[in-house]
């Protein structure tokens, strides 16, 4: 499972994430927001989860052909009872700083949309304040109110 992004560098490659990438998946995560700051056992307890339990997660770098990782997306899908089927939630979109606007974020988007229909899901959703405007433009519409509790 791999596409070549077509608007960034033509080596640029979507795959499966590795145990090896957790490092720079790290990294990644620590541009999410600027208010956020992850925590690094946390993380180091869930990356090898999402990687082992492919039925339910869906892990994607965008790497360069230097090795880069230019971006990745976690995606997590689940069997609903009104959507008749599946749905995935994108939880996680994270492009390096450096790399926005290059086309890495639609293509990982694009790989995910992938997956998720290869797996007969039913239907994506994506929480997203900030990004709003990048997900309406590749054809993502608001339907609903987000509501959290932290705990």
């Amino acid at each position: 499972m791999s596409t070549t992004v077509d608007t960034s560098p033509a080596d640029t490659v979507i795959r499966p994430a590795r145990p090896s990438d957790a490092d720079r998946v790290y990294a990644l995560l620590e541009q999410l927001e600027p208010a956020y700051s992850p925590d690094r056992p946390a993380f180091d307890a869930n990356f090898p989860q999402l990687l082992d339990d492919q039925s339910t997660s869906v892990l994607l770098v965008a790497e360069d052909a230097a090795g880069s990782l230019l971006g990745y997306a976690l995606t997590t899908i689940t069997p609903l009872l009104h959507t008749n089927g599946s749905s995935a939630q994108l939880q996680e979109l994270v492009v390096d700083d450096s790399h926005r606007g290059e086309g890495v974020g639609t293509a990982i988007v694009e790989e995910v949309e992938r997956v998720c229909r290869d797996r007969s899901v039913r239907q994506i959703t994506v929480a997203s304040r900030r990004s709003a405007d990048f997900y309406e433009r590749i054809g993502y519409r608001s339907s609903a109110d987000f509501l959290k509790r932290t705990f």
